[in-house]
């Protein structure tokens, strides 16, 4: 694999790990409270914080699994160059679009 992508990707698992684990916090928290999906939609509308937060997990989590699957790809696919990294391009360019898509319905 090349090396930025290699770094690239080690670098968003570090910024997705502790994203992943505040997500899980927020989680316990809510439920604990007996919170139910409206009110959670209520206190994340307009909240430029939280958009920040979850934007900021779609994109490293986009461009992360994108690059596992180019791996993949590479080792189980006949896919080389040009093939396999459009592949990967619009693996990660779909997932950001829908990750983001559903941060601004729970952010907007």
């Amino acid at each position: 694999m090349n090396i930025r992508l290699y770094v690239l990707q080690r670098a968003t698992a570090a910024i997705m790990a502790p994203l992943v684990l505040a997500h899980i916090v927020i989680i316990f928290y809510a439920t604990s409270r007996g919170l139910s999906a409206a009110e959670i939609l209520g206190r994340t509308k307009g909240s430029i914080g939280w958009g920040l937060f979850y934007g900021l997990f779609v994109l490293a989590a986009a461009t992360h699994g994108a690059i596992g699957l180019r791996a993949i790809a590479s080792e189980w696919t006949p896919l080389r160059g040009h093939a396999l990294d459009a592949l990967m391009w619009g693996f990660g360019v779909a997932l950001a679009a829908l990750g983001l898509r559903a941060v601004s319905a729970v952010v907007l």
